[in-house]
């Protein structure tokens, strides 16, 4: 590949090699030969390399959590007169779910079974989350907060909670004199 008129422009090569491991990685120079790092630098002695044991104690790097209750994925959006909130409650009761506003912070918690098997001798892969859950949402506009403009309905596994809009007069411009 030829050298492109500005020289400071990095050369295909140039840029691998400023990705390479750590120690082996320098800037060049524009004109600089690359050079592969010395065999006996990019060999690992067999006694050096690391290895990684199985364990049966079922700690497979990931934080399970226990005390912190899984979040519920949200979706927020405002049309010219309404506030909505959309959330994916697939699998939860009516009865399990509770939701509440207190000076324009929703929550949304509840508890989410049917997860456990009294049978289940072994998992193979557990993605799915079972227990309590819980979010809370700062509302980004001014809503009415009472009974009558708040609307909450759970269908087909979507909870939509649905805000009357506060009536927001324009700012009034001041005349300096």
């Amino acid at each position: 590949m030829a050298r492109k008129t500005n020289d400071d422009m990095l050369m295909e090569d140039e840029l691998a090699a400023a990705f390479l491991e750590d120690d082996a990685a320098t800037m060049l120079e524009p004109d600089e030969p690359i050079s592969a790092p010395a065999e006996e630098e990019a060999a690992v002695a067999p006694e050096e390399e690391e290895t990684i044991e199985p364990s049966d104690e079922g700690d497979d790097g990931w934080e399970t959590g226990d005390d912190f209750p899984g979040q519920l994925a949200v979706d927020v959006y405002e049309t010219a007169d309404k506030l909505v909130i959309k959330a994916r409650t697939a699998g939860i009761k009516k009865s399990d779910l509770n939701v509440s506003i207190h000076d324009s912070i929703l929550t949304i918690s509840g508890v989410l079974s049917g997860g456990e098997d009294d049978q289940t001798t072994r998992w193979h892969i557990q993605e799915c989350y079972w227990g309590e859950f819980s979010r809370t949402i700062a509302l980004p506009v001014a809503v009415r907060e009472d009974e009558n403009s708040v609307k909450a309905e759970l269908r087909d596994g979507v909870l939509t909670i649905t805000f009357e809009k506060e009536k927001v007069e324009a700012p009034k411009v001041i005349p300096v004199q």
